[in-house]
């Protein structure tokens, strides 16, 4: 796989999410990531795990760091799958009109 490819399925995350009341090109680039971090919630995954493995975190060197990461994007991925959400229903619409 060509690293412009591996960048476009796995972008890099940042130590903390978006607080904007706006969606983001952050937020559009991470929906896949979002999408996982609600997943392994509904799982009940434990968050060790999911940093390992969607945030590519390390929480045995860096707990404080990768916990912030976690709370904090999960903190936006429930933003936008509650309420965020309809910026991109409005965005549709306007399009199409």
């Amino acid at each position: 796989m060509t690293q412009a490819l591996h960048t476009q399925l796995i972008p890099k995350v940042d130590d903390e999410a978006p607080c904007a009341a706006e969606i983001t090109r952050y937020d559009q680039e991470h929906f896949v990531t979002y999408a996982r971090l609600l997943d392994a919630e509904a799982e009940r995954a434990n968050w060790r795990d999911v940093v390992r493995l969607v945030l590519r975190r390390n929480p045995d060197t860096e707990p404080t760091l990768s916990r912030r990461c976690w709370q904090s994007h999960l903190d936006r991925a429930r933003w936008i799958a509650t309420a965020g959400y309809q910026q991109l229903v409005t965005r549709a619409a306007a399009k199409q009109a």
